[in-house]
């Protein structure tokens, strides 16, 4: 029997994985997780605590401490593509799934390739213009065996970059799946656990460091705590941000913003029920975050996506682009709080669902012919010169 590596390195990832997973475990074929980065910390929120409530089961931990400059990212893609050595040597996975563009994620796919391991990427073919994860989810795809793309313009965009069309695969998004159907927190309940005030319109704020513009991060955090202050009746919910260059500095001034406060909280990691709820029943979603690309849309929720982090991603009309400038924040805002807005985006189709998207990829995980995805070459669209 075939055994499956999951690479995890964040609650993000996590949520779009778990339908696969529980796909994977109603075929009762072995598989694994390979837990790292945010999941181990208690200040991200310890959502390896998730996993294990799930039941999902964990080969190997690989601690490793967060980092908020460049040099530390280094250091930690490092240790990190070091420890992984070392659990597949002794855990010897047939295929190893990868999702998306961190640089954990990344340094664990580098790790495999001398081993010989073929790798399946999720969330292949996208972009992010304002972040260095364009690198490494495209050189994620180089490194891969197996595709599986959330829509179509993307799997157009792995083709281009040279990779087989038989394997690259449009699934849809995972996570969406599970988004439908998961038993969804109520107003009630998430006010009884996170002390939210819903007679007031619910922002709810996530904001992740620019990656390719960290030198800036003070800037635009500050300009979002500016703008997001002009707003009088409204409650201010704020998630955990990643562990990337600069983090520090965002974390600082959300604190301090809470701190003068008293309609503002941080909740670093909400779990998948309540997040869903949030989605269901907050006002607008601010920030940069994937999200509210993917997700929110199947909430029909008003989302103010902030500047570059996001640039290129397929988005649905839900979606409000705004500069960094607090009064483009504002405008945007206001925008997405009208009734206008809200009620013409009732109904709206997000581009990244198929209802059998995590069907599709354990299907083809337990399915595909691996001694036969093992090597591969680039195919040349324009065909070879001579």
């Amino acid at each position: 029997m075939r055994k499956i590596g999951v690479v995890t390195t964040s609650r993000a990832d996590y949520s779009i994985y778990r339908p696969v997973l529980l796909a994977l475990r109603r075929r009762r074929v072995a598989f694994e997780l390979y837990v790292t980065g945010t999941h181990l910390h208690k200040a991200f929120g310890e959502s390896i605590r998730a996993i294990e409530q799930d039941g999902f089961p964990i080969a190997a931990r690989i601690r490793v401490v967060p980092g908020a400059s460049p040099r530390d990212i280094s250091r930690t893609m490092g240790r990190v593509t070091t420890a992984f050595a070392d659990v597949l040597e002794a855990h010897k996975p047939d295929i190893l799934v990868v999702l998306g563009d961190r640089f954990e994620m990344h340094a664990m796919a580098v790790a495999a390739i001398p081993f010989g391991i073929p790798l399946a990427h999720i969330h292949g073919g996208e972009l992010t213009h304002g972040a260095i994860d364009d690198m490494f989810r495209h050189s994620l795809t180089k490194l891969s065996a197996l595709h599986f793309a959330s829509t179509a313009e993307y799997a157009r965009r792995i083709r281009q970059m040279g990779e087989e069309a038989s394997r690259v695969i449009v699934s849809g998004a995972p996570g969406l799946v599970f988004s439908g159907q998961r038993a969804r927190l109520t107003k009630e309940d998430i006010i009884r656990q996170f002390h939210i005030d819903f007679d007031k319109d619910v922002f709810l704020i996530t904001f992740h460091p620019v990656t390719q513009e960290y030198v800036h991060t003070g800037i635009y955090i500050r300009n979002l705590l500016d703008a997001l202050a002009g707003f009088n009746n409204a409650f201010f919910v704020f998630t955990g941000t990643n562990a990337d260059t600069s983090y520090d500095v965002i974390e600082a001034g959300i604190r301090g913003f809470i701190k003068k406060r008293k309609d503002a909280v941080l909740v670093r990691n909400f779990g998948p029920e309540a997040y869903a709820g949030m989605l269901d029943h907050a006002r607008i979603m601010v920030g940069n975050s994937s999200s509210g690309i993917i997700e929110a849309a199947s909430h029909a929720l008003p989302v103010v996506n902030i500047g570059t982090r996001q640039a290129g991603r397929v988005r649905a009309v839900n979606v409000i682009d705004a500069g960094y400038g607090t009064e483009d924040i504002r405008r945007a805002i206001s925008r997405g709080l009208s009734a206008g807005f809200r009620q013409r985006i009732k109904g709206v189709s997000n581009p990244y669902f198929r209802p059998d998207a995590a069907e599709i990829v354990a299907d083809t995980l337990c399915a595909v012919d691996l001694p036969s995805i093992r090597s591969k070459e680039f195919k040349d669209i324009y065909g070879r010169s001579k």
